[in-house]
């Protein structure tokens, strides 16, 4: 299993493709859902609302793509939201330095480094233009952030380059009109857009891309006083120790001083925990604390919950304890007050983040999910029922003799109910096998007996057993295979 195998069946099956690809000028970093693709992010953006959102007691809000400039004056990223790039003085291709050094030389540099830094590696290394081999003007930094101009008057304003910022300007009302306490987290789902140098590998870099960010507010003084910490003190993460992953409970990565605090590693705890449930493998992942130059510019401390892919270690969710750089900044520019009031005591909530890249995690659950089964010639997405584009594949054995119409008959009492895909043509083992490449967790064939007896073959996609149900106990049989855990 590899990126190429991935990316052949994600075209093939409908999950996602190049946007505008008739086009000769389509830009890169733009991608597309097929059918396929959004079945499936939807019924991952609501495994993430069940298993976070409702079950901390969040709140979801759904803010504005394009927001003001002083939003982004305020969160620093008109400043600091930059990456160092060189350009070719022969061709004048301009590449990312840190990516360009890493992949000609495999030295990694932070993309925080020093300009000049950047700029000292490719003269001793003697790093030329893979394009032309001509040499490179000095490092400089290059804004990421998408301008729009509004209006007649052309005022300026931009694509939002996170999601998190309308949760931070929002923060003073949601807390007032909706009764909050601290700790509070405050969720949203929503398209981001970065004008990145190097887009690439399909959802893996993007220009326009989903995220789904949390925003914990919580009170500095009381990290630790988290009755709920008890829910997930035995759930076992896998943390970078030095150079190596060790496995301890979020209990003992607390009291070992690997984790921070109680409010950290409990939400740490609660985004395993998700994850165990998408069908990711996490025995492949780890969380990495990032040093002081790889860390964004607003956080203290960070977290990247990580999980390795045939590309390599692939950074899934950011998560950032951003003390109160983002309320201080925003009650400083707006001149608004971002205080509240906490057992009457007043107070500027720190906040916790955990920043999912939806696009990623997809194609991870692909990847994982990916199995080459030579044996029975077939390619298989083993995918969680739950998240399954198709939950159940409606075939008739033949189309004659009054098969295809009782097919028909089940398709339309299921269909409602589950993702449920009829289909006539070709031979019943190359259904089963496409039916099995799209992920589907089960494939009900209507046979002659089926006119006889009201049974129909039901089959596994993972283990192709098969078993005669009644038409009559379909719907029970799915509802009990297909439902969250």
């Amino acid at each position: 299993m590899n990126y190429d195998q991935i990316m052949q069946l994600a075209l093939e099956r409908g999950f996602y493709f190049p946007s505008c690809e008739v086009y000769v000028d389509a830009q890169a970093g733009f991608w597309e859902y097929g059918p396929s693709g959004v079945s499936l992010k939807n019924k991952f953006v609501e495994l993430w609302r069940r298993e976070l959102v409702r079950r901390d007691r969040m709140m979801e809000i759904d803010g504005s793509q394009i927001m003001s400039q002083s939003v982004f004056v305020a969160s620093g990223h008109l400043s600091s939201f930059a990456d160092p790039i060189v350009t070719c003085q022969k061709c004048k291709s301009i590449f990312r330095a840190d990516k360009l050094i890493t992949e000609i030389t495999s030295m990694v540099v932070p993309e925080s480094a020093d300009l000049s830094e950047f700029d000292k590696i490719i003269l001793e290394k003697n790093i030329v233009c893979p394009r032309c081999k001509g040499r490179f003007d000095n490092a400089h930094k290059f804004n990421m952030m998408f301008k729009v101009d509004i209006g007649p008057e052309s005022e300026s304003a931009y694509l939002r380059p996170e999601t998190c910022q309308s949760i931070f300007v929002d923060f003073p009302r949601l807390y007032k009109t909706m009764r909050g306490k601290l700790p509070i987290g405050i969720a949203q789902i929503g398209k981001s857009f970065r004008n990145e140098i190097s887009p690439r590998q399909s959802l893996l870099r993007l220009r326009e891309f989903y995220q789904a960010e949390i925003e914990v507010f919580c009170n500095p003084n009381k990290l630790d006083n988290l009755e709920k910490f008890s829910e997930v003190e035995n759930t076992e993460l896998r943390i970078m120790v030095g150079e190596n992953i060790k496995t301890m409970t979020c209990k003992q990565s607390l009291d070992s001083g690997v984790l921070p605090n109680k409010l950290v590693t409990y939400y740490l705890g609660l985004l395993t925990e998700f994850y165990q449930k998408t069908g990711i493998d996490v025995t492949k992942s780890r969380l990495r604390k990032l040093g002081d130059k790889e860390k964004a510019f607003y956080a203290s401390v960070a977290f990247d919950f990580e999980v390795e892919t045939s590309t390599g270690w692939l950074e899934l969710v950011a998560c950032n304890y951003r003390s109160d750089y983002d309320l201080k900044s925003h009650a400083n520019v707006s001149k608004e007050k971002f205080e509240v009031l906490d057992d009457d005591v007043k107070v500027l909530p720190h906040v916790f983040e955990l920043s999912m890249g939806i696009d990623r995690s997809l194609y991870t659950i692909l990847e994982h999910s990916f199995q080459d089964d030579k044996k029975n010639d077939r390619i298989v997405l083993s995918l969680k029922p739950y998240l399954a584009p198709v939950q159940v594949g409606i075939l008739s054995l033949v189309k004659k003799d009054g098969l295809a119409e009782k097919a028909e008959e089940i398709f339309l009492n299921l269909r409602t109910k589950y993702d449920t895909f009829l289909d006539h043509s070709g031979a019943i083992g190359r259904r089963y096998r496409r039916l099995d490449e799209v992920g589907a967790p089960f494939a009900v064939t209507v046979d002659h007996q089926t006119l006889q007896d009201g049974t129909v073959t039901v089959r596994e996609r993972d283990s192709m057993n098969q078993e005669r149900i009644k038409i009559s106990d379909l719907d029970l049989y799915l509802a009990r295979e297909t439902s969250y855990p």
